[in-house]
């Protein structure tokens, strides 16, 4: 199970955007990355296409999951992640600043 998934809403601690906080659309496990949408933006030349117009697009760059943090869905601050089983039996995901279960 993973600390952060996709629609986690998380801050940004270290970079360009720091302090920044978004939603996560992408997680690729392979690389330990995020996309978090409209942070650590990027210029990107396009090539045209039948869809799609050619020119310089902004597109999400990937993040380093270390460089995430889950906002705390009681106080809204960044705090680390834990893990809990439930007495069904159920691994559920917790924010350690304030215990609370983390949806999804």
């Amino acid at each position: 199970m993973q600390k952060i998934r996709k629609g986690d809403k998380v801050v940004v601690l270290a970079g360009k955007d720091k302090n920044r906080n978004g939603e996560v659309f992408k997680i690729n496990p392979k690389d330990g990355t995020a996309l978090v949408r409209n942070l650590n933006m990027a210029k990107r030349h396009q090539r045209q296409t039948q869809k799609q117009e050619a020119g310089i697009i902004a597109k999400e760059s990937p993040i380093h999951l270390s460089n995430l943090a889950i906002i705390d869905p009681k106080n809204g601050k960044p705090t680390r992640v834990g893990f809990r089983i439930e007495q069904d039996g159920k691994k559920v995901r917790v924010a350690k600043r304030s215990g609370e279960l983390i949806d999804g």
